[in-house]
């Protein structure tokens, strides 16, 4: 089949010709304009209103503010957009969402954040709206002896809502780190048993709260930070700092609370640390929340 158009008119009709026909077959020009269904806008007779519906999983070009050079950096985020959706309606209309990312780029910048929320709010005749995106982050960090540079990755993740005209933000960083045991460090003779941890912040503050400023918090609760590139003498340095250092998980995530306490723009935060056991085969887990 060929689409084709019949010219020499002002009113060009579109033709389909089949090759398998000797004479081409002409659409109306009713044909084509009749709308189409809209059939999220049908009333939905369960009555049950929606507190969010929308697109997940969507992966995207975004840039984040970078603290130590005042800068951008580019990185890909998956994202989710949602709105509630009265009861009244039957479905929310997707692509709308889609379409008011689009509309700022093909780069999504984080300061964009509360615009995108309103005009999701305005496009889908919704009250509330939200957005999360996680992003891998990345910080050049230098070992502690030969200062050799390596690139270091965290997961970071904003959850954002406007709901009705308040803005909410969440900010949340997951971060590797290194800790020692402190009992196997008491009772046995040579050395003491260390695993990787990982820590898990989400904090809501009144003021920015920079993401390098967070990852550095969360380190140095540990009995070690972490690198990704150590020569011999760094290798030493780092296991000697641990040993000098030892922390159960329970330590690690008081060392997290009692850090973000001593800062006075911070609402709320939960901390979460889950150590992958060098010695056991079940992991050591420690939660602390305050609202």
């Amino acid at each position: 089949m060929l689409a084709c158009s019949r010219p020499g008119n002002l009113l060009e009709f579109p033709v389909i010709v089949d090759m398998n026909l000797s004479s081409p077959v002409t659409i109306s020009p009713a044909a084509v304009s009749k709308p189409l269904t809209d059939k999220q806008s049908e009333p939905d007779h369960r009555q049950l209103r929606i507190d969010k519906v929308g697109v997940r999983g969507l992966r995207f070009p975004v840039q984040v503010r970078d603290k130590s050079t005042d800068s951008v950096q580019n990185t890909v985020a998956i994202l989710g957009l949602f709105v509630d959706l009265p009861k009244e309606f039957k479905g929310t209309h997707m692509s709308r969402f889609v379409e008011v990312l689009n509309a700022h780029g093909s780069v999504f910048q984080v300061a964009s954040i509360p615009t995108v929320l309103r005009e999701m709010q305005t496009r889908l005749h919704a009250q509330n709206a939200h957005l999360e995106m996680e992003f891998p982050f990345f910080l050049v960090k230098k070992a502690p002896v030969s200062g050799k540079p390596g690139v270091m990755d965290y997961t970071v993740r904003f959850d954002a809502g406007m709901i009705g005209k308040e803005f909410d933000f969440v900010l949340t960083v997951k971060c590797n780190v290194t800790t020692l045991c402190p009992c196997s460090k008491a009772i046995s003779k040579y050395g003491a048993h260390n695993q990787r941890g990982e820590v898990t912040v989400q904090v809501r503050t009144r003021e920015i709260f920079w993401i390098e400023d967070l990852i550095s918090l969360i380190e140095s609760s540990a009995s070690s930070e972490m690198y990704s590139l150590l020569k011999r003498e760094d290798e030493k340095a780092v296991t000697e700092r641990a040993y000098e250092n030892p922390v159960f998980v329970e330590d690690l995530v008081r060392n997290v609370a009692v850090r973000l306490n001593q800062r006075r723009d911070v609402q709320w935060y939960r901390v979460e640390a889950e150590n992958y056991e060098s010695i056991h085969n079940h992991n050591a887990y420690a939660c602390i929340e305050k609202g």
